[in-house]
């Protein structure tokens, strides 16, 4: 049976110093009175360390679902951002939220986002031809997935001379990357057509004040840091440093770089991750 398309709404609270309780019931109030406006709140994400809450809903408009959290508890959100019908969620986000209404829990929605990129793929195609071209970008795929099945890494879409991809965990990202570079070093050594690639890791959460698009601030820098490494390094954002203090990684400070599309300098880092 055919059902009508109705829009999908992210929004964000700042809600600093508010327990899981005190949100489950305040979500348990939103789902009493969603009906009314033609919403459904479907999940929501909650980091107490920084108080951000993220809800997922569907309905009719922006309106409608500010509508539910007014008539529900008067605690409005700061951004409502309409989803792309094409958003990759469960790429993004990964396995979301599923507690029974009223459940008092934490999930926080901040998600590293990587870029890899093979360096030089024009040249490698004038070079190689398009058959040659194909099989190291081949390779290239085989590696990346392998590896993000390995450390819980999800693919959002292939971009032609490298994949998009997003993990929930900020650490996972680094060590994937670390992998696939070493693989690739390895792989190199034994090879009479080596190639290189390039990958820029970036973190945030979904909803900005700064941004409309989901994740919109951490694909771009992590984008741009992918563009701007060098071949064979991991550039990488102050975030994911930060969120990798007391690990085993070692970072070299690379200064404050200038990205393409970016209005300042970005204070910016390389993993080392040659042994």
């Amino acid at each position: 049976m055919y059902r009508e398309f109705v829009p999908m709404y992210i929004d964000r609270h700042d809600a600093p110093g508010v327990s899981p309780e005190e949100l489950a019931e305040a979500h348990m109030r939103d789902v009493a009175v969603q009906g009314k406006h033609g919403v459904r709140y479907h999940t929501y994400w909650f980091d107490p360390d920084n108080g951000s809450v993220f809800c997922l809903a569907e309905g009719p408009s922006r309106q409608a679902v500010e509508a539910v959290h007014q008539d529900a508890h008067g605690l409005l959100a700061s951004t409502i951002l309409e989803l792309d019908p094409a958003a990759p969620l469960n790429a993004l986000f990964g396995a979301m939220p599923t507690h029974p209404v009223g459940t008092a829990y934490t999930a926080p929605a901040m998600r590293a986002i990587v870029f890899t990129d093979i360096y030089g793929s024009v040249a490698q195609t004038h070079e190689l031809g398009d058959e040659g071209h194909m099989r190291l970008l081949r390779e290239h795929n085989e590696i990346v997935r392998s590896e993000l099945a390995a450390h819980n890494g999800r693919e959002v879409k292939h971009t032609g001379d490298g994949i998009m991809a997003a993990f929930t965990s900020v650490v996972s990202a680094v060590a994937f990357a670390t992998a696939v570079q070493r693989r690739m070093h390895s792989r190199n050594q034994q090879s009479a057509t080596p190639f290189h690639l390039r990958v820029g890791i970036s973190a945030g959460e979904p909803v900005t004040d700064d941004n409309n698009d989901l994740f919109g601030a951490a694909v771009q820098l992590a984008a741009r840091l992918c563009a701007a490494a060098s071949p064979g390094d991991i550039a990488v954002s102050v975030a994911v440093r930060e969120l990798c203090l007391g690990k085993s990684f070692r970072f070299e400070d690379l200064g404050e770089v200038d990205l393409k599309g970016l209005p300042e300098p970005v204070k910016t880092y390389a993993v080392a991750w040659r042994e």
